[in-house]
């Protein structure tokens, strides 16, 4: 069942100027490279790729975890080489970071001027693995999250909206 929203439209969009206007700044006179991290942050990297006032790159990178934070697979990497770029890797949500973790260990393997991660919903209290997060858009509370690109069982994707699902996948 889905819920009263955690974020509502006009919330995501103020977050994503101020993220993009940040990484504006901070990329001025650079070209960098955003990956998204397929599929639930494809509509964050649409927006935010469109906000930035910098040129930039985007590319993405699918990854599977089965939740054990061991079994984490590379389904799609990246198309263009990534050495000598700056890189800011944005995802849909940071929960444990292991998978995250593991996709910034692949990048930086391959020598990037920078690597930045940028994120839309944050959980920094179940946190196991050691990520440093660079843009945040929300702090997101301890529900399964959908809506603006994130899904259950396919389902929702299109909502304008965050909204918390009363179910958590198994």
């Amino acid at each position: 069942m889905i819920g009263d929203p955690l974020f509502d439209s006009e919330s995501i969009a103020s977050r994503v100027a101020a993220i993009a206007a940040a990484i504006s700044a901070d990329y001025s006179g650079k070209r960098p490279l955003m990956i998204g991290r397929l599929t639930a942050a494809a509509t964050f990297l649409a927006d935010l790729s469109k906000a930035v006032t910098v040129a930039c790159d985007v590319d993405f990178i699918a990854v599977t975890n089965y939740g054990d934070g061991v079994g984490i697979v590379l389904e799609q990497d990246v198309s263009v080489p990534v050495a000598g770029r700056d890189l800011i890797l944005v995802d849909d949500t940071v929960d444990t970071g292991l998978t995250l973790q593991f996709v910034v260990k692949r990048l930086l393997e391959r020598a990037p001027a920078s690597l930045a991660v940028c994120t839309l919903l944050d959980r920094p209290h179940r946190r196991i693995a050691d990520i440093q997060i660079k843009y945040r858009a929300f702090e997101a509370p301890d529900v399964f999250v959908v809506g603006y690109g994130l899904d259950y069982l396919g389902r929702y994707r299109e909502l304008p909206a965050l909204y918390a699902h009363g179910t958590w996948p198994a």
